[in-house]
């Protein structure tokens, strides 16, 4: 079945733009205008959503991926959903989270999850939405300062507007779960 054809993608297609995206005038993380915005965390944190993103995922990580992970906020109810779906199916895989900078105190980490890891695993990050890319590509740096291997990053939607192209450009395979012109298809 063609990834397009997918019955769960489809869902995921229709609780989003339930859920998630808003059309109008909006200033981006980024700095940059468009009339689509798309708060993807109103259906990472859903039941309907959660669910949906993780089988996605799911049906498509490598066997050798020990550990899904990436940046707080957007990437934590998708992991925390992904490893849950892992654990009923019967599949160990850790979470780990990735912060924006090193803590104040404790252990001054910025990846947590380390101590479930070792150096060398192979990981796959993810992000909820992606506009030009720029905070993910910091968070995948910290990610292999850590000493982790990224497999794969997975975004649930890529707005299309460059992020997937410098992702790739570094060196990562990239993939959406759904693409801008998925929500504005009829």
């Amino acid at each position: 079945m063609h990834p397009a054809d997918h019955p769960l993608k489809s869902q995921l297609v229709d609780v989003l733009r339930a859920r998630s995206v808003r059309w109008g005038e909006f200033t981006l993380a980024s700095g940059k205008t468009s009339d689509l915005y798309v708060d993807a965390r109103l259906t990472s944190l859903s039941p309907d959503g959660a669910p949906l993103i993780a089988k996605l995922l799911l049906e498509t990580i490598s066997d050798e991926v020990v550990a899904i992970g990436g940046p707080v906020t957007g990437a934590d109810p998708i992991v925390g959903a992904t490893i849950c779906q892992a654990a009923l199916d019967d599949r160990a895989l850790y979470g780990f989270m990735v912060r924006k900078a090193p803590k104040e105190h404790g252990r001054g980490r910025v990846v947590e999850g380390m101590d479930n890891l070792q150096r060398g695993d192979r990981v796959v990050v993810v992000e909820d939405t992606v506009t030009t890319g720029g905070s993910l590509l910091r968070a995948l740096a910290y990610v292999e300062e850590a000493g982790l291997v990224v497999d794969e990053v997975v975004v649930v939607v890529d707005r299309q507007e460059g992020a997937a192209e410098k992702i790739e450009a570094a060196g990562y395979p990239f993939r959406a779960l759904v693409r801008r012109c998925d929500l504005t298809a009829d």
